[in-house]
């Protein structure tokens, strides 16, 4: 396990992966979410202190998602 890695959670949909992974490093705090579709990995770094706007923009975007349902 790497020793900079303090949490983590999968998420499984269809045949995708999602890994979140919270780390830590000299310069701070940060989820690194994966996203592994048959073996093709794309990724992306959020740092942890914009994570509370990252989450309420998701909160936003499922909010006018679920009004059309």
């Amino acid at each position: 396990m790497d020793s900079d890695l303090l949490h983590t959670e999968k998420i499984l949909a269809d045949r995708k992966v999602f890994f979140l992974d919270l780390k830590e490093n000299a310069r701070g705090k940060v989820v690194k979410i994966t996203e592994d579709v048959s073996g093709n990995r794309d990724t992306i770094m959020v740092p942890a202190e914009i994570l509370g706007d990252f989450i309420a923009a998701l909160s936003d975007i499922k909010a006018t998602s679920d009004e059309g349902e």
